[in-house]
């Protein structure tokens, strides 16, 4: 943030207030309390940015612009002419106090950026799709186009997500089918440790359901993503498979 963009602003508001009462006199009773400045000179200059955006700045005229700034100060309870009083006592009377009160405003703005920021991450965080696959997969009879088997390689640390839109026919020869995808993740020694999506049960009447299953993946760094979407478990290989799977979507909600 420049240094000078409120000081100017802070100028303006002296510089107008000023001509509404150049013979009276600052007292203590017209001065702003220092908290309520702060939060003011803060919103002054978002205000300011805002306006400063052609596609906003367009729609305003300069009394409109100026209006904003006293609508911003009146909604805290006071006037442009003790906004103008308490710059101009600060000016001449406490310019140290007012630079301590500048940086105060500096830290808000920066504490409010940075809320932004998280948000906006946490915002992408929930957008954002990681599935590695295919959005869709179709399964039948005992050889498939497409494998039923997923094996993918990436970083899924944190809370998940897995949605889908899943069908399974009726002719589908699986017993009792469930989800059957997994986290793993085998260290030096090959011992392998595993984090199991819930084993949520299926129906097979041909209709297409959608699922929504979290899960809290805690294996840090790379792991792989296996198993298939229903589980083998309970499916011989000689048996024939129909169902089909869309709308794959895998995002974190939330990265410890």
């Amino acid at each position: 943030m420049n240094r000078y963009i409120l000081i100017v602003l802070i100028a303006c508001f002296v510089a107008a207030a000023s001509c509404t009462g150049r013979k009276s006199k600052t007292g203590h009773k017209d001065i702003i309390p220092e908290k309520d400045l702060i939060s003011i000179l803060a919103e002054v200059y978002l205000a300011d940015g805002l306006l400063s955006i052609p596609e906003i700045r367009y729609k305003f005229t300069e009394g409109d612009t100026l209006d904003s700034y006293i609508d911003i100060i009146e909604r805290y309870g006071y006037t442009k002419p003790m906004m103008g009083n308490t710059m101009r006592y600060y000016f001449v009377r406490k310019p140290k106090t007012l630079l301590k009160i500048y940086d105060k405003v500096l830290g808000q703005l920066s504490e409010m950026e940075s809320r932004v920021d998280k948000d906006m991450q946490n915002f992408g965080v929930r957008q954002m799709n990681i599935w590695p696959g295919e959005q869709f997969y179709s399964f039948f009879g005992m050889h498939n186009e497409d494998t039923a088997c997923f094996d993918f390689s990436s970083n899924f640390y944190g809370t998940l997500s897995l949605k889908f839109t899943l069908a399974i026919y009726p002719e589908d020869q699986s017993s009792g089918p469930v989800l059957g995808l997994w986290f793993s993740q085998t260290d030096s020694a090959g011992i392998e440790k595993r984090i199991g999506f819930p084993p949520v049960p299926f129906v097979k009447d041909g209709h297409p359901r959608d699922y929504n299953i979290p899960l809290v993946q805690t294996l840090a760094g790379t792991v792989r993503l296996r198993g298939r979407f229903i589980d083998q478990q309970n499916i011989s290989p000689l048996r024939d498979q129909h169902y089909w799977v869309n709308n794959i979507i895998l995002t974190r909600t939330r990265i410890e």
